[in-house]
C-alpha cells in the first residue's frame, strides 16, 4: 500500500491538473503483480500542446513547492503531444486528445483500478486518521517536557559557572595587590633612606 505523501503528491499533481483545465483526469491504481515500476499512473489530456506543457510545468512546480521533489525524468515536453513525468511512484501522462486516443493506456492496463480524484482523496482521509490513531500523545508531551528540562538545566549550568568565575579572580588577584603595595613602600623607604 503506498504512503500517505505519495498519495498527497498525487492528489497534488490531480489537483495540478484540474486548475490548468485539463481533460479527463484518470488515476489507474496498477496491479503489483504486473508492474514493478509504478503504483499510479495519472493520466489527462490537453486540448493543445502548449496547454499540456503548461500542465506539466505547473504539476512540477506544486510538487517542488509542497513537497521539495522533482520527477525524475521528464520525457516529451518539447513537442507537448505526449509528455511523461516519472516520479517513481506514480507517472504522469500528459497527452494530446489524438495521441491519447492513439496509445490508449487506460486499454494496455485492463487490471488496473480506476480511481476518481474523490476515492483517492477519501483514501488519503482514511490513511491520515488511521496515523492519528497510532500515534500515543502522552509520549510526545513527555519527550517535548524532557526536552525542556534538559534545556534549562543547560541555560542554568553556565550561568552558575559564570557567578563563580568573577569570585575567583577577586580572591586570587587581592594578595598579589598587597604584595606590590608593600614592595613599593619598601622601595620609598630605601629611597628615602639612601637621601638622608
Amino acid at each position: 500500500m503506498p504512503s500517505t505523501e505519495v498519495n498527497q503528491m498525487l492528489a497534488a499533481a490531480a489537483a495540478a491538473c484540474e486548475d490548468k483545465k485539463a481533460e479527463d483526469i484518470r488515476i489507474l491504481a496498477l496491479d503489483p503483480s504486473e508492474s514493478g515500476l509504478t503504483d499510479y499512473f495519472l493520466i489527462c489530456n490537453g486540448t493543445n500542446d502548449r496547454q499540456n506543457v503548461a500542465i506539466s510545468d505547473e504539476i512540477e512546480i506544486r510538487l517542488k513547492r509542497e513537497f521539495g521533489t522533482y520527477p525524475n525524468s521528464v520525457e516529451g515536453r518539447r513537442q507537448g503531444e505526449w509528455v511523461l513525468m516519472d516520479y517513481v511512484d506514480f507517472i504522469v501522462h500528459v497527452f494530446s486528445a489524438e495521441k491519447r486516443a492513439f496509445y490508449g493506456l487506460e486499454r494496455l492496463r485492463k487490471t488496473a483500478t480506476r480511481l476518481s480524484i474523490e476515492d483517492l482523496n477519501a483514501e488519503l482521509r482514511s490513511q491520515i486518521a488511521a496515523s492519528r490513531k497510532k500515534t500515543p500523545a502522552p509520549a510526545v508531551k513527555k519527550t517535548v517536557v524532557a526536552k525542556k528540562k534538559s534545556v534549562v538545566a543547560k541555560k542554568a549550568a553556565p550561568a552558575k559557572a559564570a557567578k563563580k568565575a568573577p569570585a575567583k579572580k577577586a580572591t586570587s588577584s587581592a594578595p598579589k595587590k598587597t604584595a606590590t603595595k608593600t614592595t613599593k613602600k619598601k622601595a620609598v623607604k630605601t629611597t628615602k633612606a639612601k637621601r638622608s
